[in-house]
């Protein structure tokens, strides 16, 4: 029966979107654990998948579903096999997720956990949101989004952790956390699974910031009229999301521990920015004549003398990562860039490292809709418009909430950047080639 399993997995896993492995063979698909939540009809089990492919190996989580009889019409897209199917996509089963995490169970190698003094409503039917690549995020009703964690790295996964450390602190600007589940791998605590309070009524950062450049778009034929004189302006929203920033950092600087970075690292961490920059050239041309302005920017925050503050950050911050409810604005998603290594995602770094990333997203949220625009000639003035303000609305309610940022941190700031643009030509160049002028323009002084 394992065996046929296997099998079954073998050719249906590599075609799934949260599959990291897409484009090489697959060499083998072993079951490592087989957990049953669920008995009956239909049944649920926890399985911990095994792939290897040209001698690596990645583990991958699956609640799998059986059913005797017909699968149900609903769910012919998640079906596996003759009897199994993506469990994930069935509500039917799915309960028994918030079953376990309110009795605190601890079935065979999971552990079922809730946060302390919350009550979990188990009668909840969940659905699955369809937006994600590297994740499986089943919404309860209006109440709960739990993030399944498709691939397992072990370790305790910074969303959970950041998460539940801030919540102690009552801190404001995060989704309230209710439970989670783990198990072990490789001898670590490993986070399978993270529910947290689900923002119903909020819209996401990237949407409203884009309905703003719209708003701006239409007054293409009036170049007279400022953009704080655009019904859609989104600056008051950036200056608030500037100061809600700044009380993330606040509180993330008092959950954790926080360090100092001395001149010799802080020039080490220029070379290796420089290298980077160095080899992206070599990748995309499209990058030569960029590099002097870049280089000069690293050449400064190499002559730092003074040391720079580090601590706990939230490591990918863009608008597509912050909510907007009706009473302020809610940081999500604290797990960091999800394809680097665990250790890099949970290392202290700069609190300037997020704001770069965010006004990097004002930049996109700009142009986006330039491309392939007719009109974007005409456009592009109004584009730099809205970046600018937007930009200096959110630094003025960052450092008016208490972020920092002196004559050092302005140079590592404009260094960070940089690197941010030159990762983002590499990202364009590969999977869009025709935005590749989006991140081009913050070397020219237009995208800064």
């Amino acid at each position: 029966m394992t065996k046929a399993l296997e099998e079954l997995l073998a050719g249906w896993i590599g075609h799934q979107r949260w599959f990291a492995g897409k484009g090489r063979a697959i060499d083998g698909v072993g079951i490592e654990s087989d957990v049953e939540l669920r008995s009956g009809d239909p049944g649920l089990r926890h399985l911990i998948v095994r792939v290897e492919q040209a001698g690596a190996r990645d583990r991958y989580q699956l609640l799998l579903g059986t059913r005797r009889g017909e699968l149900p019409p609903r769910l012919q897209y998640a079906r596996i096999g003759d009897v199994y199917y993506d469990a994930a996509h069935d509500p039917d089963v799915t309960g028994a997720l918030l079953e376990a995490m309110t009795q605190g169970a601890d079935l065979g190698p999971l552990r079922f956990r809730h946060v302390e003094g919350v009550r979990i409503d188990t009668t909840q039917r969940s659905l699955v949101l369809g937006a994600e690549q590297s994740n499986t995020s089943l919404v309860y009703g209006e109440a709960y989004i739990c993030k399944l964690f498709r691939r397992l790295i072990p370790g305790v996964n910074p969303e959970l952790e950041i998460v539940t450390a801030l919540a102690r602190r009552n801190a404001p600007h995060i989704a309230r956390p209710y439970g989670w589940f783990e198990t072990d791998l490789d001898g670590e605590d490993t986070t399978l699974a993270f529910m947290q309070e689900y923002l119903s009524t909020a819209n996401d950062g990237w949407s409203l910031a884009l309905a703003s450049v719209r708003d701006l778009y239409g007054y293409a034929s009036q170049p007279e009229v400022p953009a704080s004189d655009v019904g859609g302006d989104f600056s008051a929203e950036a200056h608030r999301l500037g100061e809600a920033t700044a009380r993330v950092h606040r509180e993330l600087a008092a959950a954790f521990p926080t360090d100092t970075i001395d001149p010799p690292e802080i020039k080490r961490m220029a070379e290796r920015l420089r290298a980077r920059l160095d080899q992206m050239i070599l990748d995309v041309p499209a990058l030569r004549g960029h590099d002097e302005i870049v280089h000069a920017a690293y050449d400064r925050l190499a002559d730092i003398d003074h040391p720079i503050t580090v601590q706990r950050v939230h490591g990918d911050y863009h608008l597509g990562q912050v909510m907007r409810t009706h009473a302020e604005w809610v940081v999500l998603d604290f797990e960091g860039e999800p394809g680097q290594p665990l250790a890099e995602r949970r290392a202290l770094d700069s609190p300037l490292r997020d704001v770069a990333g965010m006004l990097r997203s004002f930049e996109y949220a700009s142009r986006h809709l330039l491309m392939d625009h007719p009109d974007a000639a005409t456009l592009e003035p109004r584009a730099a418009e809205w970046s600018a303000r937007n930009r200096a609305a959110f630094l003025a309610g960052y450092t008016e909430a208490g972020g920092h940022i002196d004559a050092d941190d302005a140079t590592l700031l404009r260094a960070l950047e940089y690197a941010k643009a030159v990762y983002e030509v590499g990202y364009e160049s590969r999977n869009r080639p025709t935005w590749i002028s989006i991140p081009l323009s913050a070397f020219t002084g237009s995208g800064q």
